[in-house]
């Protein structure tokens, strides 16, 4: 279900012109997460895929990707619809928290996705407590396979918090990565400095402090040891 759209960004999908559109209801709880009305589907959708293919259509001179995230899109992201957005030539992007890759494979298989941007949360030991939900290790694990597997543009990124993210927690998730890919480093890593913007899932995180490229820099240093590019957003 459709809640939001991006007219324009400049951010969200790298190398492209690109609009944002955000879909209702997530299966992890975050406290940090900086889009909270987007956890919770609600009943009616703010707008249908007939509008967002109307802006599209009158958009195709100006535009050339789409960027679709949530909350997780992939709970409620319908094919046919992507299809429509493919057929009108856009490059789409998908922003994902890793936990369907049914999903996710069944879209690279019809050559309908162009990037994907996988978040990282942990280790795989704390990620329960980070995601603040039960979650399949499994699941994202095959998406993390997937990924680096299919041959297309596609990031992996952490937004890091001080009280979770520390060099020793990240190496630890690091390790776990380069494991599933038989030690083939993967393409592209992204470390995304916590922004305190107040309006957040859980309460406890007001007080949370905002994270600057020096806290980022030290880790950065740590992901350039696993991953083939590695890059800081703040």
């Amino acid at each position: 279900m459709i809640k939001g759209l991006q007219k324009l960004t400049l951010i969200d999908y790298p190398g492209k012109l690109a609009c944002t559109i955000f879909l209702y209801g997530c299966n992890f709880r975050c406290g940090f997460c900086h889009n909270p009305e987007l956890v919770i589907s609600p009943t009616e959708e703010k707008y249908s895929e007939e509008e967002i293919l109307k802006f599209l259509e009158k958009r195709k001179a100006q535009l050339n990707g789409v960027c679709f995230t949530g909350g997780e899109p992939l709970l409620s992201l319908k094919k046919e619809f992507v299809k429509k957005v493919k057929e009108l030539g856009y490059a789409i992007k998908i922003d994902t928290n890793g936990s369907n890759p049914e999903k996710l494979k069944e879209l690279i298989n019809e050559n309908l996705i162009d990037y994907i941007a996988m978040d990282l949360k942990s280790s795989p030991e704390k990620y329960v407590e980070v995601v603040n939900a039960q979650v399949s290790l499994e699941k994202l694990e095959e998406t993390i396979k997937i990924m680096v597997s299919y041959g297309g543009e596609y990031e992996f990124r952490t937004t890091i918090l001080k009280r979770y993210h520390s060099e020793e927690e990240l190496e630890k998730m690091f390790k776990w990565i380069l494991g599933l890919t038989y030690g083939v480093k993967p393409k592209r890593y992204f470390l995304q400095g916590f922004v305190n913007k107040g309006k957040l899932l859980d309460k406890s995180f007001k007080s949370e402090p905002d994270v600057y490229e020096d806290y980022l820099g030290g880790l950065k240093k740590v992901a350039y040891n696993y991953f083939e590019e590695v890059g800081v957003r703040v």
